[in-house]
């Protein structure tokens, strides 16, 4: 072979391996909030490896021999459809990241904790009835005493009982009274939210019970509920607690470490 059909064959590879890797990972996008399908990319991936194979100017044995270098590479380091896979998916997300906006660190109006005029800002999608959003109350609270420039942007996500959303509904009510975290921290510690625990939490915060009845119930309370499924349906996560900083998705119970490492990338990216 020489030195031409060489320099021709490397973009076949690369074209082919593409390919590989997009046809074997078996890559599903969201289509909508109701179904998943499998995306184009596999296609457009097929149509690059045969304009290359075209440009190339390879005949059909050279084009089964560099398909036999690409399958053979795979078999061999199978991990790359896992890592391509992994990137592909965090760069879609990051696409639907932009494509929220400003929505998604615009809070409700007393929705906050830590530095109210902080320069990084958290984002938790939390449920009271969630165990993991629980365990996750003294991290973020560690967090805000380290970190005195951090802001953090409670958005109510009540997906997993009906009584989730009674306590997403007040403790947006607590948001407007100004005692939003207070709320917050007495929800969890109370346990499993029901009427009677969300009460108590109400008391402790130190509501006036009659004006947050009526905020819970309110229009605008509900909206803000709405805003957040459907921004959780935008970005494409389905559970709690869902952080976001910066540019960066961390699902679950994470721990102090973790969402301090990504406060730090914020930071650091300006």
């Amino acid at each position: 072979m020489d030195q031409q059909q060489t320099t021709n064959r490397i973009p076949l590879i690369f074209a082919l391996l593409g390919a590989a890797l997009l046809i074997a990972g078996g890559i599903f996008f969201f289509a909508s909030k109701d179904e998943m399908v499998r995306g184009d990319k596999a296609v457009y991936a097929e149509a690059d490896a045969d304009r290359a194979i075209s440009a190339a100017g390879i005949n059909d044995k050279e084009r089964a021999a560099t398909e036999a270098i690409v399958r053979a590479y795979i078999l061999e380091n199978p991990e790359i459809i896992t890592e391509a896979v992994e990137i592909l998916q965090k760069r879609e997300m990051a696409k639907r990241m932009d494509a929220a906006g400003s929505a998604i660190t615009k809070p409700f109006a007393g929705a906050v904790g830590g530095n109210p005029n902080g320069t990084i800002t958290v984002v938790e999608f939390t449920d009271y009835n969630c165990g993991f959003c629980r365990s996750s109350v003294p991290d973020l609270n560690r967090l805000m005493g380290s970190e005195k420039d951090v802001k953090i942007v409670y958005r109510e996500l009540p997906i997993l009982a009906a009584s989730s959303r009674d306590a997403a509904r007040w403790a947006l009510a607590a948001a407007k009274q100004g005692k939003h975290k207070a709320f917050h921290d007495a929800m969890f510690a109370a346990g499993p939210a029901n009427e009677q625990s969300i009460t108590a939490a109400a008391r402790r915060a130190g509501l006036n019970m009659d004006q947050a009845a009526k905020d819970a119930a309110s229009a605008e309370v509900n909206a803000e509920i709405e805003r957040n499924l459907a921004m959780m349906q935008q970005i494409g996560f389905n559970g709690t607690p869902t952080f976001i900083v910066g540019d960066q998705m961390l699902e679950g119970a994470l721990g102090y470490d973790a969402l301090k490492t990504a406060v730090e990338k914020a930071r650091k990216k300006g």
